[in-house]
Formats: C-alpha cells, structure tokens, sequence
C-alpha cells in the first residue's frame, strides 16, 4: 500500500495544475466573453443569467438576509437616537411652556392691575400672596404688606379684575385677606341695571349665594355685581361679577376675580369719613349768615 501511494504522488500535481489551469482559462474566457460588446453575446449573456439566476437564489438568500438585518439594525439605530434627541427636546419645549405660561400670567395680571378703573380718589398699595389658608373652613391669603406699609383694617382688596375680600387683620409686615368666599364674609352689593340691593354671603364654594334681595323678579343671569357701600365694609362701585342662577333655582354670585391665580392683589387706600360725635351740630347755621335775618326790619322813626 505504501508503494502505490508513492507511485501516485508523481500523478497528482500535474493533474493539479492541469485543472488549475483549466479553471483559470475558462474564468478568463468567462470574462472576455462577459466583455464582448455584440448584441449576439448580450443574448447569450442574458439567457445564462436567465437560466442560472434561479438555481443560485438559495446561495444568495443568506447575504441577502444578513444585509436586511444589517441595514434594519441601522434603520433602528438611527431611530432610537432620533427618539432620545426628540425626548430631550420635548423636556426643553415642556420646560418652555412652563416658563412661557407663567410669564403671560404674571404678564396678564400686571396687565390687569394697569387697566383697571378705580375712584380717583382711590389709592391703592400692591402686594404679592405669601399663603392661603389651605383649610375648607378658611377662605384667606397673606400678603407681604401690613402696618409698616400703612394697612388698615376693613379695607377692600381687588387682583385687577374685581373685588377678592377685605383686610381682616394687620400685622407689621403682613395683612390677612378674607376672601369673599369665606362663610364669614357678607358684603353688601347692588345688582345692575336693575339697581337691587342686596348682600352677598360666602359659603366657601367658588360662587357665593346672594341672600336678602328685594325683587328676585327684577334679576336675571349675567347682571352685573357690584358693591353698594351699605355700611362702610367697602366702597361702592367695585366689581364683584356676575349674577349666576343654580339648577335649584338659587342666585350665585360668578366672581370676576380669578381665584385660581391671586399672585398680586392690590389694597385700596379708603379714605376715612369724619365721625360725627354730636348729631344737633350736623346742621348748624352759620351765624355770619344767619345775623342779618334775626334783625327785624327797619321801622319808620316815630
């Protein structure tokens, strides 16, 4: 056995190099053939392809595949990074509306507070909320303004678009609001155009109800609301809202004030009213004017 492997050897690597060579001239005349520029050569050309394309699909499927995978992976890659740049741009336009939101807020109310229509002889002093009373039996906020900023109590407080309450208590640096709202706060007010007196009672719900009106007949939804200046609580004229009707029936007060935002809250300066310690000098007469009348009239002499 040796001996015949031995005797083969000599055989093998002419045999080799013949096929080679073979090999090497049919891919040559492959390529020049593949390179004649006849139409007669570009018929046989396409009806080798025709008739080999179909047999070697299943040796080009997997490079097909693997390249599918290849340019999905991609695909995806370049979505996920597409997505992470648009989460980060939606957090920084979210970030901007915020921002954006409360500058026309703040924008508004200050707005507001220039636009609004007062007495002349109104004054009022600014301030900003510290607090509210965060309890459903308290309605009233702080504000950073008190005795040092010459704060009395009584006096009515506005937010630019109508009355909020009034001060119910002076410290130093800060005062506390009542807010209209509150159960214990009942401010007299006249309906228009009707010209109704009545008074406006807090419930601590967003709409106070309105008690003690003369001719409920004489009122209807979306009249006007403003206070009448009864009794000294606030001065006439200010803005409270509109008149609302429940499906009980019952009459509501739908405040122009938005309580929802009391940022700024403007105080209005009342001027004090003379008190009047004895009612018989109310009419007093002037005397330089009364003197000529307490003479009679000149009688002829004798």
């Amino acid at each position: 056995m040796p001996q015949d492997k031995d005797s083969s050897a000599p055989y093998t690597r002419p045999i080799r190099r013949i096929l080679v060579g073979i090999l090497i001239l049919c891919l040559l005349g492959i390529f020049l053939f593949w390179r004649i520029d006849s139409p007669r050569a570009e018929r046989l050309r396409m009806a080798v392809i025709d008739e080999l394309a179909p047999r070697f699909a299943w040796v080009t499927a997997p490079v097909t595949w693997a390249g599918k995978i290849a340019e999905d992976f991609q695909s995806y890659n370049r979505l996920w990074e597409q997505n992470q740049q648009l989460r980060r741009e939606l957090q920084q336009m979210k970030a901007w509306k915020e921002a954006a939101l409360q500058l026309e807020q703040k924008n508004a109310k200050l707005l507001d507070l220039n636009n609004v229509r007062l007495d002349p002889k109104l004054t009022y002093v600014s301030g900003t909320v510290l607090a509210d009373s965060g309890s459903p039996f308290r309605q009233s906020v702080l504000i950073n303004i008190g005795a040092h900023d010459r704060i009395r109590d009584g006096w009515a407080v506005m937010d630019g678009l109508g009355v909020v309450g009034r001060i119910s208590g002076v410290a130093q640096n800060t005062s506390r609001v009542l807010l209209l709202t509150d159960s214990n706060s009942a401010v007299p007010v006249t309906i228009q155009p009707s010209g109704q007196k009545a008074l406006l009672q807090g419930d601590n719900t967003v709409a106070p109800f309105i008690e003690f009106l003369e001719s409920a007949e004489l009122v209807r939804p979306g009249d006007r609301v403003v206070t009448s200046g009864a009794g000294g609580v606030l001065p006439p004229g200010l803005l409270v809202g509109q008149v609302a009707q429940t499906p009980d029936g019952r009459l509501r007060v739908r405040l122009a004030a938005d309580y929802s935002r009391l940022e700024v809250l403007q105080v209005l300066r009342t001027p004090e009213r003379e008190k009047i310690d004895d009612a018989g000098r109310l009419i007093e007469p002037n005397p330089m004017l009364a003197a000529p009348e307490m003479q009679g009239p000149d009688l002829p002499d004798g």
